[in-house]
């Protein structure tokens, strides 16, 4: 048994070495962030969308742009305004004056990566199209549905300092978002990097494409084959049945939270954690894989109530106190 687990890690090792060529070459570009870099490759291994957080200047569209020039795959990126048409996004059936017929016009959602910049500065109808693609992997355009390539990925950005021409976006999609990032400001350390690498009126940082399509798909079905404990698995349905019902956990938060995860959240932890044993070259999960993904996870599916916000209580502050406060196996 335990030459097979060797055995496992050095497959898992070999195979994780293009992830960290991945990571080489968005470092050409992107200093620091490796929370967010890391996230990322993240939600690629475990075909899952990301929901980036961050006020303007922070690199956000920058690191998406950047990784997805590391891939041989489909990339389109599409900047969310307020007048922006479902069929700006998924397409449109055109007419044809010489056959006298209706022909499919497929919109920039047909890629592998989509990159949906400010992506809350446009309605309810497109978020309402794009939430089919999200879920679906499949777009309608007139009476025909097309399934769409696969990897498919959604990496979005918003700003959460402006409400001028923002629209709130729906929590059922929001809940689709596998991963929301909060993204932060770099260090000064990191700055005088940025400074000295990009404080030019030109600046060229070639990024080699190192990843193909089939070592994405080959890599995912590798993620599945991580193994977790069933102890482990108890530990994620433990923190999301805290979110719910804290007293039963001996928390005192109660009165802060309107809603908590959904089952959802407990799918996402598990496939993250394992994701995350990956990325860190090994086919097992320990807890604190589980850990490391639970923050990104669930910050967004952890509702708060007029009492949390009347105390200044974010839902990161309450997701801390259940994480230090759940016994771990």
């Amino acid at each position: 048994m335990h030459e097979d687990i060797v055995k496992m890690n050095e497959r898992y090792q070999a195979e994780s070495e293009v992830l960290q060529q991945v990571r080489d070459e968005v470092a050409k570009v992107i200093i620091g962030q490796e929370d967010l870099i890391e996230a990322l490759l993240l939600a690629l291994l475990c075909n899952g969308h990301v929901l980036i957080e961050g006020i303007p200047g922070l690199a956000k569209t920058l690191a998406v742009t950047t990784l997805s020039q590391t891939l041989h795959a489909g990339f389109n990126r599409i900047q969310f305004t307020p007048d922006l048409l479902p069929g700006d996004l998924i397409g449109t059936m055109m007419y044809n004056p010489k056959t006298n017929e209706f022909t499919p016009h497929m919109g920039p959602i047909f890629a592998n990566i989509i990159l949906a910049d400010e992506i809350n500065r446009s309605p309810a109808k497109v978020q309402s199209a794009l939430l089919e693609a999200m879920q679906e992997h499949q777009v309608s355009i007139g009476d025909t549905t097309y399934k769409l390539d696969e990897p498919f990925l959604v990496l979005a950005t918003q700003n959460p300092v402006e409400q001028e021409g923002t629209y709130h976006l729906p929590e059922a999609q929001v809940d689709r978002f596998m991963f929301k990032l909060d993204v932060v400001y770099p260090t000064k350390e990191e700055e005088h990097r940025i400074l000295k690498r990009m404080g030019k009126t030109k600046v060229d940082l070639g990024v080699n494409a190192v990843m193909e399509v089939a070592d994405i798909n080959r890599l995912r079905a590798m993620v599945d084959d991580v193994f977790m404990d069933e102890k482990l698995e108890h530990y994620i349905l433990d923190l999301v049945q805290a979110t719910r019902d804290p007293k039963r956990f001996g928390l005192d938060c109660a009165d802060m939270i309107r809603y908590g995860a959904s089952p959802r959240a407990t799918i996402f932890l598990s496939v993250a954690a394992r994701g995350r044993a990956m990325l860190n070259g090994r086919g097992y999960v320990v807890p604190q894989d589980v850990k490391d993904v639970a923050l990104d996870v669930l910050r967004h599916r952890v509702l708060l109530t007029y009492e949390a916000a009347a105390e200044e209580k974010s839902s990161e502050d309450i997701l801390k106190q259940i994480l230090d406060t759940v016994e771990v196996p």
